[in-house]
């Protein structure tokens, strides 16, 4: 039966979150003058977003969901333990990199806001 480890959904997570320009490495597109605290403005709204976990509450349920549709369908169409336990491990994997991509996204949005609240006008 295939195992399912910390060790392998780690890579993936990683792998997912990689762009630069993402989540909490965003640099909004600033439509207008900038002011002198620009750069401070926006590391503390990158460090803001980064203080977002990647793998929260949701995630752990979304899991959980994933790996049981993953299994099911698995068992239903092959029938057979390890078929099912291989549908297990991709829907758990499949589940756990949806998440990350999820919360990165709201890591980009949390930085277009706070940059946003401190005066900027933030298109992009």
């Amino acid at each position: 039966m295939l195992k399912l480890t910390k060790i392998s959904v780690v890579p993936l997570l990683f792998l997912a979150t990689a762009c630069t320009n993402t989540g909490a490495g965003y640099t909004p597109i600033i439509d207008g003058p900038v002011s002198a605290n620009y750069n401070y403005d926006l590391s503390q709204c990158q460090n803001l977003a980064a203080s977002q976990p990647l793998v929260d509450e949701g995630t752990i349920g979304t899991v959980a969901t994933a790996a049981a549709v993953g299994g099911a369908a698995s068992a239903i169409s092959k029938g057979s333990t390890y078929q099912s336990g291989r549908g297990v491990a991709i829907g758990a994997l499949v589940g756990a990199t949806g998440s990350a991509l999820q919360n990165n996204s709201n890591r980009e949005v949390l930085v277009r806001n706070c940059m946003r609240g401190r005066g900027y006008n933030v298109v992009g």
